[in-house]
């Protein structure tokens, strides 16, 4: 009557819902992200209760196995932090106070020179040593903080006791939340592709936080095994460092090698030597452990990680690289899905046209 478009009013109206969920989203993202942790957590937890589930006598529900599992966890955390945690920041103390020693050390060669005699060649080498000594100390001084904060979040009650609690919920209840989710689509067609969707999704999820946390875990070893050979100073630390920023891709093990190597030089200790090893072990883990570990359900091309991880910074901090990998292989999985559906339907009309048309062309 107005001579507004029905089709059109119903695309704005769509658009406008989607761009105020955004919004919404965005406002509360500190408690998604809370969620999003905790589901990750369930998904680390779920093989250990499916095995558990499996061996426990009895007909009966998932939560003896839930709590065994809880228990089980929690022990390693509590050995891990006594035998390596305690480690680390007897380490991280050392490190901190000797690193000035280390610094004026290490310029001392380039400081012996009388004046007036230094060569271009020698003024060059005391710049990049002033600067690898300057960069060092922003980065090995940022380190303390970076710490302190860590250990305020971990301490704060809604990461120690909510996220466990949401994961554990999480692994109770999870298929039945995937059934309601089901339960609000009626068209059987699309009921059918929201199930795949669903399932690539939870595939992907699980074998992402499976990766990473193998990832971090063989980063951590392969690197305490090396720096024990050679006796490389704060080698526990080093370790624990490659492994918790094994967790940020592409960057995290980027910094991660960067401290270790210009650790390794102001101590004077074997820096050519870590130098080859943080190369070699880069290329196994990049093109050997992570592609294998990771499965085709995370494929992603390096341009488009890094992408991710700068756009996930720059829109929610540390967060926000953390999860770059898992939404971009999200959006991934689903437009796959969604293209194979389209693909598959095109075709079976293509099939029932052809088989109508045959007939009339034969007689």
């Amino acid at each position: 009557m107005l001579g507004i478009d029905r089709r059109a009013a119903s695309y704005t109206w769509t658009a406008a819902l989607i761009l105020l969920l955004l919004s919404l989203l965005y406002l509360v993202r500190s408690t998604l992200f809370i969620f999003i942790l905790a589901l990750l957590f369930a998904y680390l937890l779920a093989p250990l209760v499916s095995l558990l589930d499996r061996f426990l006598p009895g007909n009966r529900t998932r939560t003896p196995a839930l709590a065994l599992a809880y228990i089980i966890f929690m022990g390693i955390v509590v050995l891990a932090g006594i035998q390596i945690g305690s480690r680390v920041v007897e380490e991280a103390n050392s490190l901190s106070k000797r690193l000035p020693e280390m610094s004026s050390a290490w310029l001392k060669p380039a400081s012996q020179q009388a004046p007036g005699t230094t060569s271009i060649q020698d003024q060059v080498v005391a710049w990049i040593r002033q600067e690898i000594v300057q960069s060092s100390n922003n980065l090995i001084s940022a380190l303390p903080g970076a710490g302190l904060k860590a250990l305020t979040v971990a301490s704060n009650l809604i990461f120690v006791v909510i996220i466990p609690i949401l994961g554990f919920f999480f692994l109770k209840d999870g298929h039945v939340m995937r059934q309601h989710v089901l339960d609000m689509v009626a068209d059987v067609q699309r009921r059918a592709v929201l199930d795949d969707v669903l399932a690539d999704v939870n595939l992907m999820l699980a074998s992402y936080i499976r990766a990473l946390t193998l990832l971090a875990l063989a980063a951590f070893t392969a690197y305490a095994i090396f720096f024990s050979i050679l006796s490389v100073p704060y080698g526990v630390l080093l370790a624990a460092l490659a492994g918790m920023l094994e967790v940020i891709p592409m960057v995290g093990p980027l910094v991660a090698g960067a401290i270790i190597f210009m650790v390794a030089l102001l101590s004077g200790s074997h820096a050519l030597a870590v130098l080859v090893f943080l190369l070699a072990y880069r290329v196994f883990q990049d093109y050997i452990l992570s592609p294998h570990l990771m499965g085709q359900g995370v494929e992603l091309h390096p341009l488009l990680v890094l992408f991710g991880v700068f756009a996930g910074a720059e829109i929610a901090g540390i967060p926000g690289t953390f999860l770059s990998v898992p939404v971009l292989a999200l959006i991934r999985v689903v437009y796959i899905r969604i293209r194979k559906t389209r693909i598959g339907a095109q075709f079976s009309s293509g099939s029932e046209v052809a088989t109508k048309v045959t007939p009339g062309s034969a007689a």
